[in-house]
């Protein structure tokens, strides 16, 4: 039963941020996507250095 509690919140936050973000969202321009692009691509290779760093010194 409280699995479905916690199912049923996260349906509902996550159609929450659909719905707000169709609202008020604005659709970002070229360079800023490309910025945000590069920033994620550089966040990723971090995360993927520390997930391996965490798993040898394990």
């Amino acid at each position: 039963m409280t699995l479905l509690i916690i199912l049923a919140a996260v349906f509902a936050a996550v159609a929450l941020m659909v719905v707000l973000g169709e609202r008020f969202g604005s659709p970002i321009d070229e360079q800023q996507q490309s910025k945000f692009a590069k920033v994620t691509r550089i966040l990723v290779f971090i995360l993927l250095i520390a997930a391996l760093i965490k798993m040898l010194m394990q």
